[in-house]
């Protein structure tokens, strides 16, 4: 796959070809005044609004911000994430020599919770408080604690976030996040290293001296001594492992048996580049790795993301997702053109520097079927395990969302051969036998590479669905309904920890896409009462990160696509469409 630049564009000065615009990422938004309601229409199609009429407005800017959406597709070929307690706290480490440099400390401090921890939910803060804390210890190192009373504190309260409360029994558990097994105890090594060194002036931190933060439960140092002993060998290492090169160590710096993409880039990941480029800047000023690290961080203001590129992944999700909703977007014959020439025996990479996985080309493949433009999914193969598929080869664990994007690929494509045709309806039958049988007890799915049941629930129950009997809705995506019918909040939201944007549209789609879904009224009551929370003011960028990888981190034009089809759809379904109510209030909805 050739790095993506986009047709005709060229970098700004000092930053490679491709690289995002230097200006913090988040998602355009254009929601309405407050006081967005949801009515059905009251004869004629939704189309059918005339001159002046605020729903016809409303029709247009939904529109009109999808096709910006996709345009940016374009426009920002690296596409947008948001920034990393992990990754900004490796670079504050690794690369202090990095523009931006205090604007990193920064973001960890206002990052930091009252608890004393960093990560968005409890279960998921062990790895951004390690890699926090230890960037605070770091830079205190590089200057007395005494002129940095503010960072001293900050990491002692870390440290208490880390060690537990008394009889806590030390760190809490570690998540199912990748390389967690090597970057928890890359961590946990570091700062006991820096509290063992801590001298007298160490003020806030002297209790601390000599103490040793314990490896959670069942976590040891065996895995990360093989990996470092690889990287210091020069062998070869698979693509996946070249994503948390930093784990390495110094034996990063330089590593022989890693492979870098054209601009320069170490696995697709910021924290991977810096620790492969190490102290050489100072001899190479115009690394392309140089160039790389300065674009993404003029791009977020000076803290990182965990993974950039994300190419293709962006590309495959958000058209996806808008054409599988009837969203009217044309999608450029450049983009399209990405995807359908990017795909090749093993598959496709979300972004330069990562490898080919099952679930990229999945999407990908997805998204050409839709987009009139199929392509056969043999590229595959490679990744099926009996009945189900590895999101990529070797991977430790399994995932339903990959096997529900197989199976809406290999639904897509069809055959003109009925050979061909019968063993592919064979190979899904399979996969949704598969993903039925991991359905929970009260309708959800979970999946690995999200941390809410609805991202999961979502694509299980719409790939089922469409694979089943037209007009025959499956039990299991009658129970996905009632489960979300369920849970849905006073406000109209769903959400794991609370009520969110990106949540609510997964729902949403449920409700309006699938055969249960559209069964009962009171399930498009519901949808329209997530409509009107969207309605309100719900902005995607506000929501807490939830999607899966050395940290948690927001796709944002991928949240923002979920959003914008989720209000076409609210809009479209059953006569319903977009009104306003008075300034100030809400007008009911009416049926």
């Amino acid at each position: 796959m050739t790095e993506p630049t986009g047709p005709g564009r060229s970098a700004p000065p000092g930053q490679p070809a491709g690289a995002p615009h230097p200006a913090r990422p988040g998602p355009h938004s254009a929601h309405p005044a407050p006081g967005a309601s949801i009515h059905p229409a009251t004869g004629g199609s939704a189309h059918s609004a005339q001159p002046g009429d605020p729903a016809a407005f409303a029709h247009a800017a939904q529109t009109g911000e999808a096709a910006g959406l996709v345009a940016g597709l374009l426009a920002q070929p690296w596409g947008r994430v948001t920034p990393s307690v992990y990754e900004t706290g490796r670079l504050v480490t690794i690369a202090p020599w990095l523009a931006g440099h205090a604007e990193r400390l920064g973001f960890l401090a206002a990052a930091q919770r009252p608890d004393g921890g960093w990560g968005p939910h409890e279960d998921y803060r062990l790895v951004p408080t390690l890699s926090a804390t230890e960037a605070m210890l770091s830079e205190l190192r590089r200057e007395p604690a005494a002129g940095h009373a503010d960072l001293a504190a900050r990491a002692e309260r870390g440290l208490r976030a880390l060690f537990g409360r008394p009889g806590s029994g030390g760190p809490p558990p570690p998540p199912d996040l990748p390389a967690v097994e090597l970057v928890v105890p890359y961590l946990t090594g570091a700062i006991n290293r820096h509290l063992r060194d801590l001298g007298p002036a160490a003020g806030a931190l002297a209790g601390w001296a000599g103490r040793d933060l314990p490896l959670p439960e069942g976590m040891d140092e065996g895995r990360l001594a093989k990996v470092r002993s690889l990287v210091r060998a020069g062998a070869a290492m698979p693509e996946k492992l070249a994503h948390a090169l930093e784990v390495a160590g110094d034996a990063a710096e330089g590593a022989r048996g890693v492979a870098r993409t054209p601009a320069g880039t170490v696995g697709a990941s910021p924290a991977a580049t810096a620790a492969w480029l190490g102290d050489r800047v100072r001899r190479e000023p115009g690394d392309p790795a140089r160039s790389y690290l300065e674009a993404v961080v003029a791009a977020h203001g000076g803290p990182v993301p965990c993974g950039l590129p994300i190419t293709v992944f962006e590309r495959g999700w958000v058209l996806s997702w808008l054409l599988r909703a009837g969203v009217p977007v044309r999608a450029p014959e450049p983009l399209v053109a990405s995807l359908r020439h990017g795909i090749d025996p093993d598959g496709i990479a979300a972004g330069p520097g990562l490898p080919a996985d099952a679930d990229t080309t999945s999407v990908a493949l997805y998204a050409l079927a839709l987009l009139g433009a199929p392509r056969d999914p043999a590229s595959l193969a490679g990744y099926r395990v009996g009945p189900h598929y590895q999101t990529w080869r070797g991977e430790n664990g399994v995932s339903t969302t990959t096997n529900a994007h197989v199976l809406d690929a290999l639904g897509a494509y069809r055959p003109a051969d009925p050979a061909i045709r019968a063993r592919y309806a064979a190979t899904a039958g399979g996969v949704a036998g598969w993903l039925r049988d991991r359905q929970h007890a009260d309708g959800s799915w979970t999946d690995r590479w999200h941390t809410s049941p609805y991202y999961a629930t979502m694509c299980c129950a719409l790939a089922l669905d469409a694979a089943g009997p037209a007009g025959r809705p499956s039990p299991e995506v009658r129970r996905s309904v009632r489960w979300l019918l369920s849970t849905q909040r006073a406000d109209g939201s769903w959400g794991l920890w609370r009520g969110t944007a990106e949540e609510t549209a997964y729902a949403m789609h449920v409700l309006l896409l699938t055969g249960a879904g559209r069964e009962d009224p009171e399930h498009a009551r519901a949808a329209v009462r997530g409509g009107l929370y969207l309605r309100r003011g719900a902005v995607p960028g506000d929501d807490p990160p939830m999607w899966v990888d050395k940290d948690l981190y927001t796709p944002l034009a991928v949240v923002h696509a979920a959003v914008l089809a989720a209000l076409h759809l609210v809009r479209h379904h059953s006569g319903l469409t977009v009104g306003y109510g008075s300034a100030g209030g809400e007008r009911a909805a009416r049926y």
